[in-house]
Formats: C-alpha cells, structure tokens, sequence
C-alpha cells in the first residue's frame, strides 16, 4: 500500500506548510501546525469510502427504531454505568490514571464475555501476550479462550479483525497505535485522531463492539484531541485513589443510556469485584455520633448514596481559612454568609474545614443543608442526633429548595435504618407509605427553621 503523502495545517487559520515549522507563515501564530493527510488533487478514492453508505432522506416516522441489544459483560457494575451492557457496533472510550484497574477490569469482562459465547479479542499495545497471561493467571483466569493480539499497527489490526470478527474488541491503548499514513509518534494528536476515526468507522461497519483505553494527562483530561470524545458513543472515566482499595467508573458521555451513572468496584487480590452497597464506603463508623458530623443523601445518577459529611470549625487568626474537599468551595463561602446573615450563625473569626469522607466529590446543591447543620454542630460542640440525616438546596435569600427525587432519597435512608431526617417541605411524601416506616420527617421552608427543629431534638 503506497504511503500518503503528509502535509502540515495550522489550528488557527487552516493554512498549510510542506514541512513542519515552529511559527504558521500565514498567521505566524506559534506551534499551532499539526501533521495530517495531504488532499490529493488526483481523483483518487478516499480511504474512508468503502465505510461510507449511500443513504436516501426519509422521515423520522417512516424510519423503523428498534431497541439496541445489549450484551451484559457479567459485572454489574460495568453494566450499570453503560446503561445495560455492550451494544452492537457501539465505540467505548475508558480513561483513568495509571494503575487504577483499567486493563484488569477489561481483561476480566472479555473472560466473562467469552465464557458466555462471545467471540472476544484483546489488542495490547502496552504489554506482550505473556505479560497479559500472567495477569489473568494472577486474576484466577484459568483456562481462559480470549485471543490475545500484541500489536500497535493499525493496518494490521484492521486486518485482524476484519479476519476473525470478534463481538467484542479491546485496544489497549489508542496512544501506542500507529498507522503507517502518518509519520508522527504514536501517541501524537494526528495519530490518535486517525487511528481512532479508523477504529470507529470499522466498528460501524462491521458489528464489532470496540472498546478504547485511553490515558489521561496530569489535569486528568484524556490525552490527545477532544475530538475523541466526540467520535465515540461512550465515555467512562475510572475515578479513586491508588492507595485506597475502592474505584468509582463514571460515564460522562452515554449514547446509549443514562450519563452520570455510578460504578463502585473494590479492588482486591482477585481483580475488581462490584459493591451493591456504597453507602457503607461512604459513612464512617462513629460508635457515637460526634459534633461536626452529618449524613447526607446524594443522587449519582439514578443511585441514592449515603455519604458523611464532616466539618471543623477552629478559631483562626486575622485570615480565617475556608477549605473543603469533595464540595465546591465557592459554594462554602456563600453558605457561611448564608448562615450568618439568616440563622445568627457567626464563623467570621474562625476556620472553616469541609469534607465529604471517602473521596466522593458532590457537585449537586442539595449538600447545602447537610453543610451547614455539620458546620453549625461543630462551632456549638453538639453532635447531631443518632440517625439523623438531612438534605436540600439553601438559597440566598435563606429558603430551603427541593431536591430532585426526594422520595428515593428518602427510601434509601429508611432502608439503612435512619431514624430522623430534616428534608425541605416540598419532599414531604404525600401519602403513608411503608417503605418510610420508622423515619420521623421533619419539613422545614427556612434555614433557621431547620436550626430550630435540630435544637429541639
């Protein structure tokens, strides 16, 4: 196959070069020329042609829409967080630090896919055939029929799949695949971009599910082009510290299903094992409770989770701090200034720590009440009650707001066994239901009415 001929086009305005140079000579903006595929003036056939169907305009009510299969992987969790399983023909772009379980959990699903009948194939651009064989030994794999391909061309990974047509595909890693069209590094923006659209297209075409591993850059964005992103129908991120055994996989682009979809793994000597319950991560164990400390219900995704939040109110000097992990900390500050002005709650002169235990990170406002009860609890050294949970949004006008599925949060809360929750009067469930039986309700429409149902108890 004759080698296309490159050229170099500059980001800012479009302009091309024959050679790569520091500054565009049509812009001179600097570093912006990036190699790509020269337009050939002759009427040669594009490589993506063959990919390319030819298609008639219909309308939407004349076109049959069929529900996607979906494939369950075996892992609950993973199929959580897809939105049921792995679709025909559909592109998956997983990113995460390294050594956070990418490949061990792609090797494990591609084992239980097998074993269930699928035809798996598991390209490794990172590591040799053996190396991924001790793996799967050390993961308890024995026996395991998924066919290993150790190879960064992309050509011949086309070729390899074309051949054998497996259901289900894992490139390992999308940086370390080159094509022979370009004469870049693997890794570099060009390569990416093309091996990428190459994988995509083919998996369109052919029916074969194709998952992408790609690294992610010290800010924890994935390397290369944004543009990668965009190409695919799903993309999860593996979130958790390495020095702690849990991982979350979060789905910010799904579209096949739900986005902000939670999976919770634990990792352990056998590989990552799914955990059904997070709340249990999530909330300390206090044999009793402590000042500074409240239970909070949040939503990730169509999930209800219990998580602790805690605060330390200290005496600070003429520059108090305010610190928080896990919560926005713009949003602390207005919440203190929310506090001091419609509860009569000072912390002017005092530092102000925030965090949510377990390394969650809470985007959602309706952590507002919960902060507050836990900074106010604090500053008097007064532990809230046992079992006791709260949550809603605080406005600035000291009103507290309704959060979204009020009921499901309360449901979870009951099923753990709390006994006393402080919810926004708007979350009140309507009728007697049983799944509520033993958690006494509390409604409140102000802050400092909330302060006064917690002084009560």
């Amino acid at each position: 196959m004759a080698k296309d001929k490159t050229q170099y086009t500059c980001n800012e305005c479009g302009g091309s070069s024959p050679k790569w140079l520091g500054k565009c000579p049509h812009c001179n903006a600097w570093n912006t020329l990036i190699e790509s595929v020269a337009e050939s003036t002759a009427p040669a056939k594009n490589r993506f042609a063959s990919l390319a169907k030819t298609a008639e305009v219909t309308t939407l009510a004349d076109i049959d829409a069929t529900d996607v299969q979906r494939t369950p992987t075996g892992h609950d969790e993973l199929d959580r967080v897809l939105g049921g399983g792995i679709v025909e023909g559909g592109v998956v772009l997983i990113g995460g630090d390294p050594g956070i379980g990418k490949s061990t959990l792609l090797l494990q699903a591609l084992d239980s896919l097998q074993r269930s009948g699928q035809k798996t194939l598991y390209v490794t651009g990172e590591e040799s055939g053996a190396q991924v064989a001790l793996r799967s030994r050390r993961l308890g794999l024995d026996g395991s029929q998924v066919s290993v391909l150790a190879e960064i061309q992309l050509e011949k990974i086309l070729a390899t799949l074309a051949h054998t047509q497996p259901d289900i595909a894992v490139i390992d890693s999308i940086q370390t695949v080159y094509s022979e069209q370009l004469t870049s590094a693997p890794g570099s923006v060009a390569q990416v971009r093309e091996c990428a659209a190459h994988l995509t297209r083919a998996a369109k075409a052919s029916g074969t599910a194709i998952v992408l591993v790609g690294h992610v850059t010290k800010e924890g964005a994935l390397a290369g082009p944004r543009v990668l992103e965009h190409m695919v129908d799903t993309v999860l991120y593996f979130e958790g510290d390495t020095h702690s055994s849990f991982r979350l996989i979060r789905a910010i682009k799904n579209r096949f299903g739900a986005v902000n979809e939670i999976g919770v793994f634990a990792m352990t000597e056998r590989g990552l094992k799914g955990v059904s319950n997070p709340s249990a991560i999530f909330l300390s164990q206090h044999s009793e409770p402590v000042p500074g400390s409240c239970v909070m219900v949040t939503l990730e995704g169509t999930r209800p989770m219990l998580v602790e939040i805690q605060a330390l109110v200290d005496s600070g000097g003429p520059s108090p701090r305010r610190l928080s992990v896990g919560l926005d900390r713009d949003r602390l500050a207005m919440l203190l200034a929310v506090l001091h002005r419609h509860a009569g709650v000072a912390c002017m002169d005092q530092d102000v720590f925030v965090n949510a235990v377990g390394g969650v990170r809470i985007s959602e406002p309706a952590a507002d009440l919960a902060v507050m009860l836990a900074i106010t609890s604090s500053l008097r050294g007064k532990p809230l009650p046992k079992g006791f949970i709260a949550f809603g949004e605080v406005g600035l006008a000291g009103e507290v707001r309704p959060a979204p599925r009020g009921q499901e949060r309360l449901k979870e809360a009951a099923k753990l066994g709390f006994s006393v929750a402080v919810v926004p009067k708007a979350n009140l469930p309507k009728k007697n239901d049983k799944a509520f039986e033993g958690l006494t309700i509390h409604p409140v429409e102000r802050i400092d009415e909330a302060m006064d149902v917690v002084r009560g108890l």
